[in-house]
């Protein structure tokens, strides 16, 4: 009977399967579970394309894993520079059209992780390396269009409530 009840619960956590599909020709994120959408995000992914090089500014394609997680409990807007706090809360335009000089990362940080050699792992072309996150952006009337310089850009309070639906290591794949 134990065996039986172990069995179960290891075939149902089998079963489950959570991640993430970024569509760059929709502006979308994806989460699903078994394959089922459960929720859809508006982004922006890099208004300089797709491509996985060093210093493109490019947004790299393929699978990735989320391999680290970063910002639980901050406040909304809470600006990351480094990947540390700065104490600054940044302001949010979500209608007003302002263009921020800076590419602001705040919120939340999901940093991912390449899976792929030489597509987005390993020496210049490294996801990882490159600090490709999907976090929260102060121009949130951009979401929808090309306009980060690398990164998956996200509503502030759709990359908290994404962030609190996530695991490190649930898998993300891009898309064109």
């Amino acid at each position: 009977m134990k065996n039986n009840i172990l069995a179960l619960l290891i075939m149902s956590f089998l079963m489950k399967s959570t991640e993430i599909e970024i569509s760059i020709s929709q502006q979308k994120l994806f989460l699903l579970d078994n394959k089922s959408v459960i929720k859809t995000y508006l982004i922006s992914s890099s208004k300089y394309g797709e491509g996985s090089k060093v210093n493109s500014f490019k947004t790299p394609l393929g699978k990735h894993v989320i391999k680290r997680k970063i910002g639980k409990d901050m406040p909304l807007g809470a600006r990351f520079i480094g990947r540390s706090y700065s104490g600054e809360i940044y302001p949010i335009y979500d209608t007003d059209k302002v263009l921020v000089d800076d590419d602001v990362v705040q919120s939340r940080i999901l940093w991912l992780d390449g899976l792929e050699n030489g597509i987005n792992k390993g020496e210049g072309v490294d996801s990882y390396s490159r600090y490709i996150y999907i976090h929260g952006t102060p121009e949130e009337w951009l979401l929808g269009a090309k306009a980060s310089k690398g990164c998956i850009r996200m509503s502030n309070k759709d990359v908290i409530e994404l962030f609190n639906l996530v695991e490190e290591g649930i898998p993300v794949t891009i898309n064109k």
